[in-house]
């Protein structure tokens, strides 16, 4: 399973976190990893699904990607 990366959006508030993980593992998906500086997550989540959790208003998902500096 690829993974996403899930971040709150500005005002949205813990319990709408805590809804998105229930989405995500409701869904299959499976949280590998909680962000400590950022209220979010990173997930093994099904392909096919992804745009459920893209529907959510109340975050950012985007695929996790390897990040480097210059």
């Amino acid at each position: 399973m690829p993974q996403i990366n899930v971040s709150l959006k500005e005002g949205a508030s813990a319990e709408q976190l805590d809804a998105a993980k229930k989405q995500c593992t409701d869904q299959g998906g499976k949280i590998e990893h909680e962000f400590k500086l950022v209220k979010g997550f990173t997930a093994s989540f099904p392909d096919d699904k992804v745009h459920t959790m893209q529907s959510n208003e109340h975050i950012n998902v985007e695929n996790d990607s390897e990040v480097k500096t210059q």
